[in-house]
């Protein structure tokens, strides 16, 4: 009998038994339990992607169509309007409203033409510009 042995008995008892593991003798190496990766972790790239996106083209007639814009921005889509068919009043008035809407989901607006606007949600990223120059003349005519 070993001392470690004598002393577990003295101390212990005979009544308990206990198994005495030497630390050193244990493998450093993971078992395959914890070797193996739990799937259920894995996320799978092509679903956050959005494969739907969409640019939606409006030509309003009247103010009122003005909801109808905005919610395709809240639901995050694109959106070019063409404002050429309502009068210049109504116009402003679109632009203002939808100004809002684009801030309030921290997207953008840009004018792409004389009476033509893109506004686009946060997870639409636009590059490049549109010069100006054909429209200058127009616009300064139209006070936008």
């Amino acid at each position: 009998m070993s001392f470690k042995n004598k002393l577990k008995d003295y101390f212990m008892g005979d009544e308990y038994e206990y198994e005495y593991v030497d630390e050193d003798n244990q493998s450093e190496e993971p078992t395959q339990k914890e070797a193996k990766v739990n799937p259920k972790n894995v996320v799978n790239l092509s679903s956050v992607q959005q494969s739907n996106s969409r640019v939606v083209l409006i030509e309003p007639r009247n103010y009122n169509e003005a909801q109808e814009i905005a919610d395709n921005i809240v639901n995050r889509r694109a959106v070019i309007i063409n404002l050429q068919r309502v009068d210049h009043q109504q116009a402003k008035r679109i632009v203002d409203f939808l100004s809002g809407t684009v801030y309030a989901v921290k997207g953008d607006i840009q004018k792409l033409g004389a009476e033509t606007f893109l506004c686009t949600p946060d997870n639409v990223e636009v590059s490049g510009t549109i010069t100006e120059m054909l429209y200058e003349q127009e616009e300064y005519d139209k006070g936008w």
